[in-house]
């Protein structure tokens, strides 16, 4: 009985494999059109006479609250000259973010066949780390002086845990998480349960859209908060059930567990060595356990409510 339940196994494992090769060679061959606009470099060679011909070319990034006089002033800023300079030469021809970019869109092609590529434009925002990526139907605008990696001179006065997600590799996966929120859809979120399914179909999702990333990148973790997370799975569950926390509606929850946090609050003493946002983490493991226990169509998960994901998903974290 025991060698051939191994049997069945090593089977279902080998059509699994076989069919998400499948998939992946289709992907590979979906066509894209994705050329960058380089906002962020048009600028920084600009001079004020040429300030018309800009907008012109780029209207939607010159708000008419703006007056010309803003953006003259803001060519010969000594942090906008900073960050022409930075830019130039984190990113240089912008190839390898491009790739990624694509690699992204074959995916949404190939998983909605309404996609089309927008614009894509590269500026710079001053910092706005709340503000990296813009995606609408038509544009998606890239903040990349968010993304000159963690050690950079002006990232000094930003939190450590925020500044470990501003780099190259991040571009990508950011403007994931911003198309997995046109969408995911759920009804209510108003139980601990209800948030941890949201970012566990947010990170799934980018399973399915960014396969070539790692799990650490998805998340926005170092690999040793990654190794912690799924050597401490357990544990975290456990204090989330024994604690009845998976039902609660008590908002602080959100702050303690999913919301960005140098740190997870379960007001134990190990609760330094954490990383954030343990919850998201937890959640992942749940919609993974679903997809892999039903036989559900990825973009229908994403309409399902939380408590059905997380009954049909027989979760069980390893010991």
């Amino acid at each position: 009985m025991k060698k051939a339940l191994i049997v069945s196994l090593i089977l279902f494992l080998f059509i699994r494999c076989k069919k998400e090769d499948a998939v992946a060679a289709q992907i590979s061959k979906i066509e894209t059109n994705v050329s960058v606009e380089r906002f962020d470099r048009a600028f920084a060679k600009a001079k004020p006479n040429e300030l018309g011909k800009l907008k012109t070319t780029f209207p939607y990034l010159f708000p008419n609250r703006i007056p010309d006089s803003a953006w003259i002033e803001r060519m010969i800023d000594s942090n906008q000259l900073q960050l022409n300079t930075a830019t130039n030469e984190k990113f240089g021809d912008f190839k390898s973010e491009t790739n990624e970019i694509e690699n992204l869109f074959q995916h949404l092609k190939y998983y909605d066949k309404t996609f089309s590529e927008p614009r894509v434009i590269t500026l710079t925002n001053f910092v706005r780390y709340r503000e990296k990526v813009v995606v609408t139907d038509t544009i998606v605008l890239i903040a990349i002086d968010n993304y000159l990696g963690e050690d950079y001179d002006l990232y000094a006065g930003i939190p450590k845990y925020i500044a470990q997600e501003m780099k190259p590799s991040q571009i990508v996966v950011d403007l994931a998480e911003a198309y997995s929120e046109r969408q995911i859809f759920q009804y209510r979120k108003k139980t601990f349960l209800d948030e941890m399914i949201y970012f566990g179909k947010q990170l799934y999702f980018k399973d399915v859209m960014i396969p070539f990333k790692s799990d650490a990148e998805k998340i926005g973790y170092t690999p040793q908060q990654l190794q912690f997370a799924k050597e401490n799975e357990d544990m975290i569950w456990t204090q989330f059930v024994e604690n009845e926390m998976l039902f609660s509606t008590e908002s602080s929850l959100t702050a303690r567990f999913i919301a960005d946090a140098p740190f997870s609050k379960f007001q134990l003493e190990l609760d330094a060595e954490t990383p954030g946002r343990l919850g998201q983490y937890i959640g992942w493991q749940i919609v993974k356990a679903y997809m892999e226990n039903n036989d559900i169509p990825f973009k229908d998960m994403l309409q399902k409510d939380a408590v059905e994901i997380f009954n049909e998903s027989n979760y069980k974290p390893p010991k």
